[in-house]
């Protein structure tokens, strides 16, 4: 099958937060001393003039600024970097460019300068509003952070804003996560993303768990009722954790789970490209190390050739996240391999109840929905070989 070039976005990774957050596994960094504000923007233009060429001139549909924590760089800067990516390469008229704010490093009416810098999309970390659980998250930031947050969110019109939370916190029950969600529905977000707390290895929690986590049970069954509530107020499921007023869906994140592809520039910062010369899907990534990235990012970006046998598992990590799923045509042109290389398997899930087929597109069932990991991991290209050691170990 021929590789058909997807859309492409811009991600752009600011590596610095305050402080740490105990459950975070990102590329972020502690600031200690001054911000590098200048130095970092140049790096990051030089970082995109050394990728530009692999994507020729395609043009970018959305940019998202995660991290660390976007918001420690005042929107002056933000907006130099929106007009040197422009200067560069072409945005889409309707591109959605989304900015990661932390409500603790939010300044009373600077939401307003980033919008007039070309912002008009925020996902505001809020986690929780509850205080006990924000202190046990190691937040920086009280629940009036987040308020005042969104009061200038909506004063300054960009009403396209996402709130994150958590549920499986310490010491939280079915009530206190629904008084979360009912809070964050007061605030009348365009976009809620809900996640569930976990232990990742690498993290302070992961070595030391807190005090009072609730079993896995407790925390499905509490993540279970606040997705209900979500779905009455309004907010589609569309993604295992992302949920959106009609309209509102997170373009750039659809994009990665559609399989599209993606420039990465910063600290840390990972990408995709599809080149439909060659027939090749390429992963780069970034030093993640701040000053060693500063040094470096006038050099290219490590680059490794995706193998096709790591194709169907690359593709179904992310297409199956989605409550719609995909096409059989969508796999072939994001993976340029023909649907027959993974249909036997994909039959055998469909008739082990963990894959339906819709009118149109194939997704994960509400079972296969519940054990994802082991969904994806069937397409793993060492998948079979592994399966055929446990059966003979079996025997």
């Amino acid at each position: 099958m021929a590789l058909s070039a997807p859309p492409l976005s811009l991600y752009v990774h600011f590596p610095w937060c305050v402080s740490k957050c105990p459950y975070c596994d990102f590329n972020s960094h502690t600031l200690r001393g001054e911000l590098p504000v200048a130095d970092y923007l140049q790096a990051l233009l030089r970082d995109l003039d050394t990728q530009l060429a692999a994507v020729q001139d395609r043009r970018i549909v959305s940019v998202f600024m995660g991290g660390g924590t976007p918001s420690l760089f005042p929107p002056r800067a933000i907006g130099e970097l929106l007009a040197g990516i422009r200067s560069r390469t072409p945005l889409a008229d309707d591109a959605e460019i989304t900015l990661e704010a932390n409500p603790g490093t939010i300044e009373c009416g600077r939401f307003a300068d980033y919008r007039a810098a070309g912002i008009n999309r925020v996902s505001l970390g809020a986690q929780s509003f509850a205080a006990p659980q924000l202190q046990k998250l190691g937040r920086i930031h009280q629940a009036d952070d987040t308020y005042r947050a969104v009061e200038e969110l909506h004063a300054a019109g960009l009403v396209n804003f996402n709130l994150d939370l958590m549920v499986g916190l310490p010491e939280q029950n079915n009530d206190a996560a629904l008084a979360d969600v009912e809070t964050a529905l007061s605030l009348q977000p365009a976009h809620i993303s809900l996640y569930q707390l976990t232990l990742e290895p690498g993290t302070v929690f992961g070595a030391l768990p807190p005090a009072g986590l609730p079993d896995d049970d407790a925390a499905a069954d509490m993540h279970a009722q606040c997705q209900r509530r979500l779905e009455s107020a309004g907010f589609a499921r569309y993604e295992v954790s992302a949920y959106a007023r009609p309209g509102r869906r997170s373009r750039h994140n659809l994009n990665y789970w559609s399989f599209g592809d993606y420039l990465g520039i910063g600290a840390g910062a990972h990408g995709k490209n599809s080149d439909v010369g060659s027939g090749r899907i390429e992963r780069t990534a970034r030093e993640r190390e701040p000053r060693r990235y500063l040094a470096a990012a006038a050099r290219a970006a490590t680059k490794r050739v995706v193998e096709p046998g790591e194709l169907p598992f690359e593709f179904m990590m992310n297409a199956l996240r989605l409550t719609d799923g995909f096409e059989v045509r969508q796999f072939e042109g994001r993976t340029g391999l023909d649907w027959q290389t993974v249909q036997p398997r994909i039959a055998e899930l469909q008739q082990r109840g963990l894959l339906r087929l819709g009118a149109q597109c194939w997704s994960a069932t509400e079972l296969g929905g519940a054990f994802l990991n082991d969904l994806v991991s069937a397409f793993l290209p060492d998948n079979q070989s592994r399966q055929d050691r446990k059966s003979s170990k079996a025997l």
